[in-house]
């Protein structure tokens, strides 16, 4: 039986669900069957094998559904291998990686019982246009390393792949 990896989203703009669509390609290029929702959406994850959580991060917390799915679920997902990938800093400056790792880092502890078998922080993307005053004056960018993003599924694939013999063969 081929795995299912439930690759779900939380985003105000569309950028993290681009991001976890380029994930599930990923996965799927590596043999894993992947459904790709809003976290929002999600009510039940006896179908799925793994997880892959993708989340913006805004101010310093995580998008609003993603912490909502994270403790509706916690119990489950501690069950579960999980990765999780949050995207906010402007730059991929090291500083600000840094912060957003911090954030992420944060946010995650308060759902102590899931412990995600990877984690990454990519660059996020600012469209002035879609931002309410005085954010609309932000300098539109996006940081993203589709390169980097790629590799990162990659390595969670790998992951997931070796949790899952360890399943099949215990």
């Amino acid at each position: 039986m081929t795995p299912t990896i439930l690759i779900v989203y939380a985003t105000k703009h569309g950028s993290t669900r681009e991001v976890a669509a380029t994930v599930a390609d990923e996965l799927a290029v590596q043999g894993f069957e992947t459904e790709l929702r809003p976290a929002a959406d999600v009510d039940d994850l006896s179908a799925y094998e793994g997880v892959v959580l993708g989340t913006a991060l805004y101010m310093g917390r995580l998008h609003r559904d993603a912490r909502r799915f994270l403790k509706r679920h916690e119990p489950t997902l501690s069950t579960l291998p999980i990765a999780v990938f949050a995207m906010g800093p402007q730059t991929m400056e090291r500083s600000q990686v840094r912060s957003s790792r911090q954030q992420l880092d944060r946010a995650l502890a308060k759902t102590p019982k899931v412990r995600p078998v990877d984690t990454a922080i990519f660059g996020g993307v600012v469209e002035p246009s879609e931002l309410h005053f005085p954010f609309n004056k932000m300098v539109q960018s996006d940081a993203r390393d589709w390169d980097e993003i790629a590799n990162w599924a990659h390595e969670v694939g790998v992951v997931l792949a070796m949790q899952e013999q360890l399943v099949v063969s215990s």
